[in-house]
């Protein structure tokens, strides 16, 4: 059965990436293609009304803004249930990332937009059939955000589908739902549904410490999940999950890929679970922002390739220079521009991105920063601003003296504050009580709430005995010192 309709997957996938490859060979036209439709869209909205655009206007005539600048126009978007004041396109939801302040941004998803994410699956799904392992299963973890507590939320990779894709999908996933109390909750539910999958071919997730915290709850709780699973388990497993250190490879004997994050701070935990799961393919992802999605991971391309016929890409250079697809150099790095069928025009995500090679005709991109203030160890997108404004709240800042955050992969990822003396004698706190506090404050922004609750990370620690050699080299604020630095590479 599986293999069946692992055939028809590919069948119906086929055309999908036909058109993307013959796009990779005419990127200029796609891209032109695509700034032509959404100036036909803005003209019906008051957005574009209020920009003066018509049918005739230049691209250049869209203002490059940034979320706070186009914040009023969403707000009034959000307001109206039938007014096109940014998309004359049905918004079908609203979803969540992180703002500067900490509070949510909230993105529009219209059909178009929701279809270019189908579209991108699709792609990487037929690469991945036709030059990839070779599956027989098809049975897939497919890593969800799961709601916890009685917060709203919960989505995983396939709300993002559309279609027939959405409905095959479901026949190879493997469920576990999606609202928990707690975090504990949730890792037991996710224990019990993968090991009580041997057929598992495919793990698909952002970070990958999502996985390795399941891998050691599995080891910590192993004797209760297997009295919890029963004959559910066989002899085989049920020996291999005894063993110490546990055999993964034993657990899931068909696994042969895991999809994740593999750039940047995740490149360590990618390297991690390489160590786990040696001699399985272990794919980095492309750029999927909540905005849209940017590139995917080709097999024969050897890299990350934009998705030129769905989001009109332009980049920033160091010198504000705004360079199109055709025009970037290899080896250059660029602030991305994008602009999306949900409603986002020349919109700066700020995300960094380097040009590594060419492919066909179209540059490969990889991910080399989340920005110039945000930090990523696992998902949590701390901005400077929001860390600033938090560490004022806290007394920190206003006290004079050095006070900085600072991102610490590893195992255990975790953040740690330093403080210098001036900063330290300001507050008449003990570390672990500001630790404590802090890692509140924090948990204020969505995404490192989550990850928190998740394990993810570690919870903050406080460091007042010096600083790393690299923390102090160059020039520093001129009060306050940095709120938020981000290590360099070759110091992590």
């Amino acid at each position: 059965m599986h293999n069946f309709l692992l055939r028809a997957s590919k069948h119906l996938l086929k055309p999908a990436f036909d058109r993307f490859n013959y796009a990779l060979h005419q990127p200029e036209v796609e891209q032109e293609r695509l700034k032509t439709k959404i100036i036909q869209r803005l003209i019906h909205t008051n957005y574009g009304q209020s920009l003066g655009i018509t049918k005739d206007s230049p691209w250049s005539a869209i203002p490059i803004i940034n979320y706070e600048d186009f914040y009023p126009w969403l707000k009034q978007q959000q307001a109206s249930l039938t007014q096109s004041i940014i998309t004359n396109e049905k918004i079908r939801s609203w979803q969540q990332t992180s703002g500067s302040s900490g509070a949510s941004k909230q993105i529009p998803y219209t059909r178009g937009l929701l279809t270019a994410f189908t579209f991108m699956f699709a792609v990487w799904a037929y690469d991945l059939l036709h030059h990839g392992p070779n599956f027989c299963t098809g049975k897939t973890y497919a890593c969800i955000s799961p709601t916890l507590g009685d917060r709203l939320g919960g989505i995983d990779d396939t709300d993002y589908l559309t279609g027939p894709l959405r409905w095959l999908s479901g026949h190879f996933l493997v469920r576990v739902g999606n609202h928990f109390p707690d975090g504990d909750t949730f890792r037991w539910a996710l224990a019990l549904a993968l090991l009580q999958n041997p057929d598992l071919e495919i793990i698909s997730l952002w970070s990958p410490t999502f996985l390795t915290v399941q891998l050691a709850f599995i080891t910590q709780n192993r004797h209760a999940l297997i009295k919890s699973l029963g004959d559910r388990l066989d002899g085989a497993r049920r020996k291999a999950l005894e063993t110490e250190p546990i055999n993964w490879l034993k657990i899931w004997p068909q696994l042969k890929l895991i999809s994740c994050w593999d750039q940047l701070f995740a490149r360590e935990q990618a390297g991690i679970l390489q160590a786990y799961f040696p001699g399985i393919f272990i794919q980095g992802k492309g750029l999927l922002a909540t905005e849209a999605p940017i590139t995917i991971p080709l097999i024969k391309a050897g890299g990350f390739v934009p998705l030129v016929n769905q989001i009109v890409l332009e980049f920033m250079a160091a010198d504000g220079t705004i360079v199109d697809l055709a025009n970037v150099q290899t080896g250059q790095n660029y602030q991305l521009i994008i602009s999306t069928p949900g409603g986002l025009y020349r919109y700066l995500l700020g995300d960094r991105l380097q040009v590594s090679h060419w492919y066909l005709k179209t540059p490969c991109l990889a991910l080399v920063g989340r920005g110039d203030r945000v930090s990523d160890l696992v998902g949590e997108k701390l901005t400077e601003e929001f860390v600033a404004q938090t560490l004022r709240e806290l007394g920190l800042v206003d006290g004079g003296g050095l006070c900085c955050l600072v991102p610490v992969p590893g195992p255990q990822p975790h953040y740690v504050l330093y403080l210098s003396s001036t900063a330290r004698m300001a507050i008449a706190r003990e570390e672990q009580t500001l630790a404590q506090r802090l890692d509140h404050s924090l948990q204020r922004s969505f995404h490192y709430r989550r990850a928190r609750q998740l394990t993810q990370l570690a919870p903050v620690q406080v460091r007042t005995d010096g600083y790393p050699h690299w923390l102090t080299q160059g020039r520093w604020g001129d009060e306050k010192g940095y709120c938020l630095r981000i290590p360099p590479s070759n110091h992590v």
